[in-house]
């Protein structure tokens, strides 16, 4: 019995200063709501150098020493393991734009909870903010779970 299995790697990262996070507003058909930017590993390119790279296309904002600090995980429709690096940095440099994937801001973390939220991100942001390194969510016997670890 082979152990590989389609995998689609992506990244998503908390950038902050101070008491303050940056936040982007997802427009797109898939995941929608407030979340931190982050996108897909492209062939052959590093973890770091993705998020990096995602951080620079999605923000205008250029991080240094993103910080790995969990995954989320979960499979598709296709039954594609989907995983998520999250990182965390607050080295930046530049001025902030917004991209076609949606409006950039800066919220204080205390206001995270007055947002429309993109589904399980609430999870999320537990692993970004705590000694928690893991969520995975998965389906049994119809229910959606999401264990946190």
């Amino acid at each position: 019995m082979s152990r590989a299995e389609r995998v689609i790697l992506t990244n998503m990262c908390m950038v902050y200063d101070g008491d303050r996070i940056l936040v982007q507003n997802k427009v797109n058909d898939d995941w929608t709501g407030l979340c931190f930017p982050g996108g897909h590993v492209e062939n052959r390119e590093s973890f770091v150098k993705s998020v990096i790279r995602e951080i620079k296309e999605e923000t205008g904002l250029t991080i240094y020493e993103p910080r790995l600090c969990g995954v989320k995980q979960f499979y598709t429709e296709k039954d594609e393991r989907y995983v998520v690096f999250l990182y965390k940095t607050n080295r930046f440099e530049g001025e902030l734009v917004s991209s076609d994937e949606g409006e950039v801001f800066w919220i204080k973390r205390e206001d995270l909870d007055h947002h429309s939220l993109a589904l399980s991100f609430k999870e999320m942001y537990q692993v970004f903010t705590s000694d928690l390194t893991e969520q995975f969510t998965y389906l049994d016997n119809g229910e959606i779970i999401r264990d946190l670890y």
